[in-house]
Protein backbone atom coordinates (compact mmCIF):
# COMPACT_ATOMS: atom_id res chain seq x y z
CA UNK A 1 0.00 0.00 0.00
CA UNK A 2 1.35 3.44 -0.91
CA UNK A 3 1.85 6.13 1.69
CA UNK A 4 -0.97 8.20 0.16
CA UNK A 5 -3.37 5.27 0.35
CA UNK A 6 -2.18 4.50 3.90
CA UNK A 7 -2.81 8.10 5.03
CA UNK A 8 -6.22 8.06 3.33
CA UNK A 9 -7.09 4.74 4.99
CA UNK A 10 -5.93 5.98 8.40
CA UNK A 11 -7.91 9.21 8.04
CA UNK A 12 -11.03 7.26 7.04
CA UNK A 13 -10.62 4.93 10.03
CA UNK A 14 -10.29 7.88 12.43
CA UNK A 15 -13.36 9.49 10.88
CA UNK A 16 -15.39 6.29 11.28
CA UNK A 17 -14.20 5.87 14.89
CA UNK A 18 -15.07 9.49 15.72
CA UNK A 19 -18.48 9.18 14.04
CA UNK A 20 -19.22 5.94 15.90
CA UNK A 21 -18.16 7.47 19.21
CA UNK A 22 -20.36 10.52 18.69
CA UNK A 23 -23.31 8.31 17.72
CA UNK A 24 -22.82 6.23 20.84
CA UNK A 25 -22.59 9.35 22.96
CA UNK A 26 -25.81 10.72 21.52
CA UNK A 27 -27.54 7.43 22.29
CA UNK A 28 -26.77 7.79 26.02
CA UNK A 29 -29.39 9.81 27.99
CA UNK A 30 -27.92 13.07 29.24
CA UNK A 31 -28.22 13.42 33.01
CA UNK A 32 -30.02 16.43 34.37
CA UNK A 33 -27.45 19.01 35.43
CA UNK A 34 -29.48 19.90 38.49
CA UNK A 35 -28.37 21.48 41.74
CA UNK A 36 -31.69 20.77 43.47
CA UNK A 37 -34.43 18.17 43.28
CA UNK A 38 -38.10 18.69 44.08
CA UNK A 39 -40.19 15.99 45.78
CA UNK A 40 -43.89 16.86 45.61
CA UNK A 41 -46.12 15.14 48.16
CA UNK A 42 -49.74 15.52 49.35
CA UNK A 43 -48.37 17.17 52.50
CA UNK A 44 -46.32 19.77 50.58
CA UNK A 45 -43.08 20.05 48.66
CA UNK A 46 -39.63 18.98 49.81
CA UNK A 47 -36.66 20.61 48.07
CA UNK A 48 -33.29 18.87 48.22
CA UNK A 49 -29.91 20.44 47.60
CA UNK A 50 -27.66 17.92 45.85
CA UNK A 51 -24.16 17.54 47.30
CA UNK A 52 -22.33 16.88 44.05
CA UNK A 53 -18.82 17.48 45.33
CA UNK A 54 -19.20 15.20 48.35
CA UNK A 55 -21.05 12.31 46.65
CA UNK A 56 -20.77 12.72 42.85
CA UNK A 57 -21.50 9.07 41.95
CA UNK A 58 -24.48 8.89 44.29
CA UNK A 59 -25.94 12.13 42.94
CA UNK A 60 -25.46 10.88 39.36
CA UNK A 61 -27.24 7.64 40.30
CA UNK A 62 -30.18 9.52 41.87
CA UNK A 63 -30.55 11.76 38.81
CA UNK A 64 -30.41 8.72 36.56
CA UNK A 65 -33.48 7.27 38.28
CA UNK A 66 -35.27 10.62 37.92
CA UNK A 67 -34.39 11.01 34.24
CA UNK A 68 -35.41 7.43 33.46
CA UNK A 69 -38.87 7.99 34.95
CA UNK A 70 -38.48 5.13 37.40
CA UNK A 71 -39.72 7.29 40.28
CA UNK A 72 -43.02 8.00 38.50
CA UNK A 73 -45.95 7.06 40.78
CA UNK A 74 -43.55 6.23 43.62
CA UNK A 75 -44.49 6.73 47.27
CA UNK A 76 -43.09 6.87 50.80
CA UNK A 77 -43.21 3.23 51.87
CA UNK A 78 -41.40 3.47 55.23
CA UNK A 79 -42.05 5.88 58.07
CA UNK A 80 -40.17 5.59 61.33
CA UNK A 81 -41.47 8.59 63.33
CA UNK A 82 -38.64 10.58 64.82
CA UNK A 83 -36.11 8.63 62.75
CA UNK A 84 -36.55 8.57 58.97
CA UNK A 85 -38.81 8.53 55.89
CA UNK A 86 -37.95 6.25 52.99
CA UNK A 87 -39.08 6.18 49.36
CA UNK A 88 -37.88 5.28 45.88
CA UNK A 89 -38.52 1.56 46.22
CA UNK A 90 -42.04 1.03 44.90
CA UNK A 91 -44.62 2.44 42.51
CA UNK A 92 -48.42 2.27 42.80
CA UNK A 93 -50.73 1.62 39.86
CA UNK A 94 -54.06 2.36 41.55
CA UNK A 95 -54.61 -1.01 43.18
CA UNK A 96 -51.24 -2.54 43.95
CA UNK A 97 -47.58 -1.69 44.49
CA UNK A 98 -44.62 -2.91 42.47
CA UNK A 99 -40.86 -2.95 42.97
CA UNK A 100 -38.91 -0.38 40.99
CA UNK A 101 -36.56 -2.17 38.59
CA UNK A 102 -33.13 -0.95 39.60
CA UNK A 103 -29.84 -0.22 37.92
CA UNK A 104 -26.63 -1.81 39.19
CA UNK A 105 -25.71 -0.97 42.81
CA UNK A 106 -23.27 1.87 43.41
CA UNK A 107 -20.22 2.06 45.63
CA UNK A 108 -20.35 3.90 48.94
CA UNK A 109 -19.23 7.52 49.28
CA UNK A 110 -19.35 8.07 53.02
CA UNK A 111 -18.22 11.66 53.44
CA UNK A 112 -21.08 13.30 55.40
CA UNK A 113 -22.77 12.13 58.63
CA UNK A 114 -26.47 11.27 58.60
CA UNK A 115 -27.65 14.26 60.63
CA UNK A 116 -31.22 15.55 60.71
CA UNK A 117 -32.30 16.97 57.36
CA UNK A 118 -29.80 15.03 55.27
CA UNK A 119 -30.87 12.69 52.46
CA UNK A 120 -29.09 9.37 51.95
CA UNK A 121 -29.28 6.21 49.85
CA UNK A 122 -30.58 3.07 51.55
CA UNK A 123 -28.46 -0.06 51.48
CA UNK A 124 -29.62 -3.65 51.10
CA UNK A 125 -29.50 -5.07 54.65
CA UNK A 126 -26.65 -2.67 55.39
CA UNK A 127 -24.31 -4.36 52.92
CA UNK A 128 -21.50 -2.17 51.53
CA UNK A 129 -21.82 -0.88 47.95
CA UNK A 130 -25.44 -2.08 47.69
CA UNK A 131 -27.46 1.16 47.29
CA UNK A 132 -29.73 1.35 44.25
CA UNK A 133 -32.95 3.39 44.01
CA UNK A 134 -34.20 3.79 47.58
CA UNK A 135 -33.51 7.05 49.40
CA UNK A 136 -34.42 8.33 52.84
CA UNK A 137 -34.66 11.58 54.79
CA UNK A 138 -33.17 11.67 58.28
CA UNK A 139 -35.75 13.07 60.70
CA UNK A 140 -33.23 12.88 63.54
CA UNK A 141 -29.48 12.82 64.09
CA UNK A 142 -28.58 9.32 62.91
CA UNK A 143 -24.87 9.98 62.50
CA UNK A 144 -23.95 7.33 65.09
CA UNK A 145 -26.27 4.60 63.86
CA UNK A 146 -25.52 4.16 60.14
CA UNK A 147 -23.02 4.86 57.40
CA UNK A 148 -25.38 5.32 54.46
CA UNK A 149 -24.11 7.73 51.83
CA UNK A 150 -25.54 11.22 52.22
CA UNK A 151 -26.01 12.90 48.84
CA UNK A 152 -28.41 15.74 49.62
CA UNK A 153 -29.76 18.12 52.21
CA UNK A 154 -33.36 19.29 52.70
CA UNK A 155 -33.61 23.07 52.32
CA UNK A 156 -36.28 25.74 52.71
CA UNK A 157 -39.38 24.59 54.58
CA UNK A 158 -38.95 20.99 53.49
CA UNK A 159 -38.31 19.55 56.94
CA UNK A 160 -41.69 20.84 58.14
CA UNK A 161 -43.27 18.76 55.38
CA UNK A 162 -41.08 15.76 56.25
CA UNK A 163 -42.02 16.09 59.93
CA UNK A 164 -45.70 16.27 58.98
CA UNK A 165 -45.38 13.03 57.01
CA UNK A 166 -43.61 11.53 60.01
CA UNK A 167 -46.68 12.29 62.13
CA UNK A 168 -49.07 10.34 59.89
CA UNK A 169 -50.61 7.04 60.95
CA UNK A 170 -48.38 4.06 60.19
CA UNK A 171 -50.05 0.82 59.02
CA UNK A 172 -48.44 -2.67 59.28
CA UNK A 173 -49.27 -3.50 55.67
CA UNK A 174 -48.14 -6.91 54.45
CA UNK A 175 -45.64 -5.72 51.84
CA UNK A 176 -44.96 -2.45 53.68
CA UNK A 177 -44.98 -2.98 57.48
CA UNK A 178 -44.18 0.69 58.21
CA UNK A 179 -46.48 2.35 55.67
CA UNK A 180 -47.59 5.97 56.37
CA UNK A 181 -51.18 6.62 55.30
CA UNK A 182 -53.53 9.59 54.85
CA UNK A 183 -57.19 9.54 55.95
CA UNK A 184 -56.89 5.85 56.78
CA UNK A 185 -57.01 4.27 60.22
CA UNK A 186 -56.01 1.08 61.97
CA UNK A 187 -59.71 0.19 62.09
CA UNK A 188 -59.90 0.63 58.29
CA UNK A 189 -56.95 -1.73 57.97
CA UNK A 190 -58.40 -4.30 60.37
CA UNK A 191 -61.72 -4.20 58.52
CA UNK A 192 -60.01 -4.89 55.19
CA UNK A 193 -60.63 -1.51 53.59
CA UNK A 194 -58.62 -1.13 50.39
CA UNK A 195 -55.81 1.42 50.31
CA UNK A 196 -56.00 3.80 47.35
CA UNK A 197 -53.55 6.27 45.88
CA UNK A 198 -55.26 9.01 47.91
CA UNK A 199 -54.25 7.19 51.09
CA UNK A 200 -50.55 7.05 50.18
CA UNK A 201 -47.83 9.68 50.39
CA UNK A 202 -47.23 9.74 46.65
CA UNK A 203 -43.99 11.40 45.52
CA UNK A 204 -43.40 13.19 42.24
CA UNK A 205 -39.60 13.44 42.05
CA UNK A 206 -38.20 15.89 39.50
CA UNK A 207 -35.49 18.44 38.82
CA UNK A 208 -38.08 21.22 38.52
CA UNK A 209 -36.95 24.44 40.16
CA UNK A 210 -38.70 25.81 43.21
CA UNK A 211 -39.80 29.41 42.95
CA UNK A 212 -37.54 31.46 45.24
CA UNK A 213 -39.13 33.13 48.23
CA UNK A 214 -39.31 36.92 48.20
CA UNK A 215 -36.01 38.33 49.41
CA UNK A 216 -37.44 41.60 50.67
CA UNK A 217 -39.92 40.33 53.25
CA UNK A 218 -39.50 41.93 56.66
CA UNK A 219 -41.44 40.92 59.74
CA UNK A 220 -43.90 43.64 60.70
CA UNK A 221 -46.87 44.34 63.00
CA UNK A 222 -49.24 42.85 60.43
CA UNK A 223 -48.07 39.43 61.63
CA UNK A 224 -49.55 40.09 65.09
CA UNK A 225 -52.14 37.35 65.22
CA UNK A 226 -53.11 33.89 66.37
CA UNK A 227 -51.53 31.19 64.20
CA UNK A 228 -51.98 27.42 64.07
CA UNK A 229 -50.56 24.26 62.59
CA UNK A 230 -52.94 23.16 59.78
CA UNK A 231 -51.56 19.62 59.77
CA UNK A 232 -52.31 18.70 63.38
CA UNK A 233 -54.94 19.52 66.01
CA UNK A 234 -54.45 20.90 69.47
CA UNK A 235 -51.75 23.56 69.24
CA UNK A 236 -51.34 27.16 68.20
CA UNK A 237 -49.20 30.26 68.50
CA UNK A 238 -49.66 33.89 69.50
CA UNK A 239 -47.15 36.15 67.77
CA UNK A 240 -46.49 39.81 68.53
CA UNK A 241 -43.97 41.89 66.60
CA UNK A 242 -42.46 45.07 68.05
CA UNK A 243 -40.90 46.79 64.99
CA UNK A 244 -39.38 49.73 66.85
CA UNK A 245 -37.65 47.40 69.29
CA UNK A 246 -36.77 44.89 66.54
CA UNK A 247 -38.20 42.20 68.79
CA UNK A 248 -40.82 39.48 68.43
CA UNK A 249 -42.52 37.33 71.06
CA UNK A 250 -44.14 33.96 70.56
CA UNK A 251 -46.38 31.95 72.88
CA UNK A 252 -46.84 28.28 71.97
CA UNK A 253 -49.97 26.85 73.56
CA UNK A 254 -52.34 23.91 73.49
CA UNK A 255 -56.09 24.24 73.64
CA UNK A 256 -57.04 21.07 75.44
CA UNK A 257 -60.57 21.08 76.82
CA UNK A 258 -59.51 19.90 80.28
CA UNK A 259 -56.44 19.90 82.49
CA UNK A 260 -54.69 16.62 83.32
CA UNK A 261 -55.11 15.04 86.76
CA UNK A 262 -53.00 16.39 89.59
CA UNK A 263 -50.80 13.30 89.72
CA UNK A 264 -50.06 13.31 85.99
CA UNK A 265 -46.45 13.44 84.82
CA UNK A 266 -45.05 15.76 82.14
CA UNK A 267 -41.93 15.87 79.98
CA UNK A 268 -41.76 19.65 80.05
CA UNK A 269 -42.77 21.83 83.00
CA UNK A 270 -45.60 20.87 85.33
CA UNK A 271 -48.54 18.69 84.16
CA UNK A 272 -50.82 21.72 84.09
CA UNK A 273 -48.34 23.78 82.11
CA UNK A 274 -49.85 24.83 78.80
CA UNK A 275 -47.47 27.47 77.43
CA UNK A 276 -43.99 28.01 76.09
CA UNK A 277 -42.93 31.62 75.60
CA UNK A 278 -40.01 32.91 73.58
CA UNK A 279 -38.44 36.29 72.80
CA UNK A 280 -35.86 37.25 70.19
CA UNK A 281 -34.47 39.78 67.73
CA UNK A 282 -35.86 40.31 64.23
CA UNK A 283 -33.54 39.86 61.25
CA UNK A 284 -35.56 40.51 58.10
CA UNK A 285 -37.96 37.60 57.64
CA UNK A 286 -36.46 35.55 60.49
CA UNK A 287 -36.04 35.72 64.26
CA UNK A 288 -34.22 33.40 66.62
CA UNK A 289 -36.08 33.33 69.95
CA UNK A 290 -34.93 32.07 73.33
CA UNK A 291 -37.49 29.79 75.00
CA UNK A 292 -38.42 30.55 78.60
CA UNK A 293 -40.41 28.18 80.81
CA UNK A 294 -42.12 29.93 83.71
CA UNK A 295 -43.60 28.14 86.73
CA UNK A 296 -45.17 29.17 89.99
CA UNK A 297 -47.90 31.67 90.77
CA UNK A 298 -51.64 31.68 90.11
CA UNK A 299 -53.93 34.07 88.27
CA UNK A 300 -55.72 36.60 90.51
CA UNK A 301 -53.53 35.61 93.44
CA UNK A 302 -50.79 37.69 95.01
CA UNK A 303 -47.52 35.91 94.41
CA UNK A 304 -44.09 36.30 95.90
CA UNK A 305 -41.80 37.24 93.02
CA UNK A 306 -39.23 34.79 94.34
CA UNK A 307 -41.75 31.95 93.93
CA UNK A 308 -41.90 32.37 90.17
CA UNK A 309 -39.17 30.54 88.31
CA UNK A 310 -37.94 31.25 84.79
CA UNK A 311 -35.84 28.63 83.02
CA UNK A 312 -34.21 29.10 79.62
CA UNK A 313 -34.69 25.97 77.55
CA UNK A 314 -33.65 26.03 73.91
CA UNK A 315 -34.56 28.15 70.93
CA UNK A 316 -37.30 28.72 68.39
CA UNK A 317 -36.53 30.01 64.90
CA UNK A 318 -39.52 31.87 63.48
CA UNK A 319 -39.55 32.67 59.76
CA UNK A 320 -42.03 33.99 57.19
CA UNK A 321 -42.03 33.79 53.40
CA UNK A 322 -45.17 35.96 53.08
CA UNK A 323 -47.97 37.51 55.14
CA UNK A 324 -50.01 34.33 55.44
CA UNK A 325 -47.65 31.47 56.19
CA UNK A 326 -44.61 30.86 58.33
CA UNK A 327 -42.48 28.27 60.02
CA UNK A 328 -41.64 27.47 63.65
CA UNK A 329 -38.46 25.41 64.08
CA UNK A 330 -37.72 24.38 67.65
CA UNK A 331 -34.92 22.82 69.66
CA UNK A 332 -35.72 21.98 73.29
CA UNK A 333 -32.67 20.27 74.87
CA UNK A 334 -34.31 19.33 78.19
CA UNK A 335 -36.61 16.84 76.45
CA UNK A 336 -34.38 16.23 73.41
CA UNK A 337 -37.07 17.44 71.01
CA UNK A 338 -36.37 19.10 67.68
CA UNK A 339 -38.72 19.70 64.79
CA UNK A 340 -40.55 22.08 62.48
CA UNK A 341 -44.15 23.28 62.49
CA UNK A 342 -45.75 25.09 59.52
CA UNK A 343 -48.15 27.81 60.62
CA UNK A 344 -51.06 29.70 59.07
CA UNK A 345 -53.31 32.47 60.34
CA UNK A 346 -56.38 31.58 62.38
CA UNK A 347 -58.08 34.71 60.99
CA UNK A 348 -57.16 37.08 58.18
CA UNK A 349 -57.71 40.29 60.16
CA UNK A 350 -54.14 41.59 59.91
CA UNK A 351 -53.17 40.20 56.52
CA UNK A 352 -54.07 43.44 54.72
CA UNK A 353 -52.09 45.45 57.26
CA UNK A 354 -49.08 43.19 56.71
CA UNK A 355 -49.21 43.68 52.94
CA UNK A 356 -49.58 47.44 53.37
CA UNK A 357 -46.58 47.67 55.69
CA UNK A 358 -44.47 45.73 53.20
CA UNK A 359 -45.28 48.32 50.57
CA UNK A 360 -44.09 51.27 52.66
Amino acid sequence: MTRAKLRKSTTLSRTLITTFAMSALLAIPIMAAADTVLIETPQGNIEIELLKEDAPKTVENFLRYIDSGKYTKSFIHISEPGNKLQGGGFTFNGSNSFFIFTFDPIEDENNIPNTRGTVAMAKSNGAPDSATSQWFINLADNSNSNDNTVFGRVIGNGMAVADAIGQLTVIPFVKHPKLPVIDYTIDDFNNGKFITEANLVMTAVSTDAVAPAPDNFVMNAGLNDAWYNPLTDGQGFFITVFPELHKVTLAWFTYDTSLPPVDASADLGSPGHRWLTALGDIDGDTAVLNITIASGGLFDTATDVQAVQYIDDGTITLSFSDCNSGMVEYDIPSINRQGSVPIERVADDNAVLCEALLGE
